[in-house]
């Protein structure tokens, strides 16, 4: 039987015809005034500092607190993109997109909250863009939807590239913590302070924050949430096609390796130290290897996959999930090499099971390997994002729920289709319409952002009018597909989750993989 539940976002939607909040508003560093988004019932604040400008000697440091102003401040404008390569990841006749830059720490909120003793939740987004790319300022992220639905919508910038993740000895020693690395996971965990001491003058309630993020910035919130740091910031997750492995199963690098590669790649800059280092211009340092999060022993103290397989992590409420097609269009460079080095791959991960994983996945030839690349890559996402609604729900504390996205969005111009790939689940999820969206498409979003909004606001997708998401338990393990059916489904087959848990024990376990063989 159907629960019958209060849906915040339907009413919300409903209640907000003309509201805005009071302005200036009043924050713990200065005044800001805001401006009108396309609905003037929605109230835009963009490029607020909320951390000092990691330059100079806070290069590679915690965000310290931003400067104090007088007067109001007009927050207009973004501030600058962090230091990155390859382009803004803007839509199609967007505006360009900001300035690169270290000064880059910025934050930008919506809300259509009448008043700040509205307490309505607050949803921050983590972009995606594998730790070297991406801003808060991205027109796909646009927080408008999500406001008038209900929620007061947050993005900001982290460091990205060798700015937010790179390890060095002299930077491990003078931290006070006998670590250094993971600059990207502070600058989340800043943010979030800065929207406990702040986000109730845009009308939002502290006390129901939800993490949202997609592949680096999903990975990126299930690393706060497997540490202690930011405990009680926030009370919920969504997590959109990656965990604390990225999108498929991997161990994480531990200090000493990324101390090592760090000094290495410094070296070939000409740094010799942690003062050249520092000497060095923006653009030098981005000569630099990229990083991602490890395991730094302030932040990350173990293998969050193993914290995570032992229910150690935070307890919050999870609605984790991903895409059929995550590797379509040739996303993460599958399929690669020939079908004899896909077996070889596949005979030393699966070892005395490779022959079990082949006859799922056919790769006699070429063509049957580069289609077994692409499934078993989608089903290896899937099976990460269930591990983690697994590893949640085992915990009996917090709700779990997952999803399937499958709706394939109509192709654009000339181009074809990208299928649900990758990515695809954004617009729907944000509700940010694409121009050539069908009625099927703007119905599928306005579900999504419900979902999304209802589980914000209590922990539980579901809301009157919405078709019934059954919670994830361990015994069952549903996900609802979100696509041209809305219904819950079984994304992997009991042979292909077996599989996936043996190669993930055998990961984890030295002694086991040197016993079961090649």
């Amino acid at each position: 039987m159907k629960r019958m539940m209060f849906s915040v976002a339907i009413l919300f939607a409903a209640s907000i015809a003309s509201a805005a909040i009071t302005e200036p508003v009043k924050l713990d560093a200065g005044m800001v005034s805001g401006a009108a988004g396309n609905d003037a019932a929605v109230r835009v604040f963009k490029g607020i500092p909320f951390a000092a400008p990691p330059v100079g000697p806070l290069r590679w440091k915690a965000p310290q607190p931003p400067a104090k102003w007088e007067g109001v401040k007009t927050a207009i404008a973004f501030g600058p993109r962090c230091m990155q390569g390859g382009g803004g990841g803007g839509r199609a006749g967007a505006p360009p997109p900001p300035a690169t830059g270290e000064d880059c720490l910025y934050i930008n909120v919506w809300t259509a909250a009448s008043s700040s003793s509205a307490k309505v939740p607050v949803m921050v987004w983590s972009y995606g863009g594998a730790f070297t790319q991406g801003s808060g300022s991205t027109a796909g992220y646009d927080g408008e939807a999500m406001a008038k639905k209900g929620a007061v919508f947050v993005t900001y910038n982290y460091r990205v590239g060798p700015f937010g993740f790179f390890a060095h000895p002299e930077l491990t020693k003078e931290s006070g913590r006998n670590a250094s690395g993971n600059y990207g996971v502070m600058d989340l965990h800043a943010a979030l302070r800065w929207v406990h001491a702040n986000i109730a003058a845009f009308g939002g309630d502290p006390g129901r924050v939800t993490l949202v993020g997609e592949s680096a910035g999903a990975a990126l919130e299930s690393v706060l949430v497997g540490s202690k740091e930011a405990k009680g910031l926030y009370a919920r997750v969504i997590a959109e096609s990656a965990s604390w492995s990225g999108v498929r199963m991997e161990k994480m690098q531990t200090l000493a390796e990324a101390e090592a590669a760090g000094k290495a790649t410094a070296e070939k800059i000409g740094a010799n130290s942690l003062a050249d280092l520092r000497a060095k211009s923006a653009d030098d340092i981005m000569k630099l290897a990229a990083g991602r999060p490890i395991v730094d022993g302030w932040y990350v103290t173990e293998d969050l996959s193993k914290t995570y397989a032992q229910g150690r992590q935070t307890d919050v409420d999870v609605l984790v999930g991903s895409n059929q097609n995550e590797a379509g269009f040739a996303f993460f460079g599958v399929p690669k090499g020939s079908a004899a080095e896909f077996r070889t791959q596949i005979r030393d991960r699966f070892a005395d099971r490779a022959d079990e994983f082949l006859k799922i996945y056919p790769a006699a030839t070429d063509a049957e390997s580069n289609a077994a690349q692409v499934a078993s890559f989608n089903d290896e996402v899937a099976w990460n994002m269930r591990s983690w609604a697994m590893s949640q729900s085992k915990r009996g504390k917090g709700k779990a729920y997952q999803y399937f996205f499958t709706k394939v969005p109509p192709a654009a111009g000339n181009q074809p289709s990208r299928g649900a790939i990758h990515t695809a689940e954004i617009p729907y999820a944000l509700g940010n319409a694409a121009r050539n969206w069908t009625d099927a498409d703007r119905k599928l979003s306005e579900t999504m952002t419900a979902y999304w909004v209802n589980f914000a606001a209590s922990g539980d997708p579901n809301g009157k009018g919405l078709p019934e998401w059954p919670e994830f338990l361990p015994q069952y393990g549903n996900a609802m597909m979100l696509g041209d059916k809305v219904e819950p489904v079984q994304p992997l087959s009991a042979d292909r989750i077996a599989l996936y848990d043996f190669a993930f024990a055998r990961m984890m376990n030295p002694v086991a993989r040197a016993t079961s063989g090649n």
